[in-house]
């Protein structure tokens, strides 16, 4: 198993000359196993991952922390979700009155992005989680609430003997 940062700053993307190289995009992490791949969370890192070179399935599992924008601003720009060939499935923290889709669809239309999410040509399939554990292909998520603001999850992946934990601290 190997995990990629793709993104790693809080709160906003920056560029200056001492981020550019490393530190400059937002929460964007990649779990790699053989061919088998997961992305947490869609901040601004989540740009510079090769989907045509690397995702040779055309299904892509996203996990989401939490709703805040550095952790989904990425999101409306990530290429897959505009190819009508792709099957994304977005899991995300559960636990609101409001369902997980109403809540990214605030983000994810007009005034704030020009396309609503229903018009996104993906087949979009989005997951609320709780606690739980479920697989992935070769992975198996543990999903568990955590404290921060607003419902927030942390995830434990674990492929084979080895796992990795996390969870935002911002």
């Amino acid at each position: 198993m190997k995990v990629k940062l793709h993104g790693t700053r809080g709160a906003y993307p920056t560029s200056t000359l001492n981020n550019q190289t490393y530190g400059g995009n937002t929460p964007c992490i990649e779990i790699i196993n053989g061919e088998e791949r997961i992305i947490v969370d869609a901040g601004t890192g989540i740009l510079g991952i090769d989907f045509d070179t690397f995702y040779k399935s055309d299904r892509i599992d996203i996990l989401l922390t939490h709703l805040h924008m550095d952790h989904i601003q990425g999101l409306a720009f990530c290429k897959p979700l505009f190819n009508p060939n792709k099957e994304i499935h977005i899991w995300g923290p559960g636990g609101s009155p409001e369902s997980l889709q109403s809540r990214l669809n605030r983000f994810l239309s007009p005034p704030l992005f020009p396309i609503p999410l229903r018009d996104i040509p993906c087949n979009l399939i989005i997951e609320e989680l709780p606690n739980t554990s479920f697989t992935l292909g070769n992975f198996l998520i543990t999903s568990e609430f955590i404290s921060h603001p607003g419902p927030t999850v942390g995830f434990r992946i674990q492929c084979g003997s080895k796992s990795v934990t996390y969870m935002p601290d911002h």
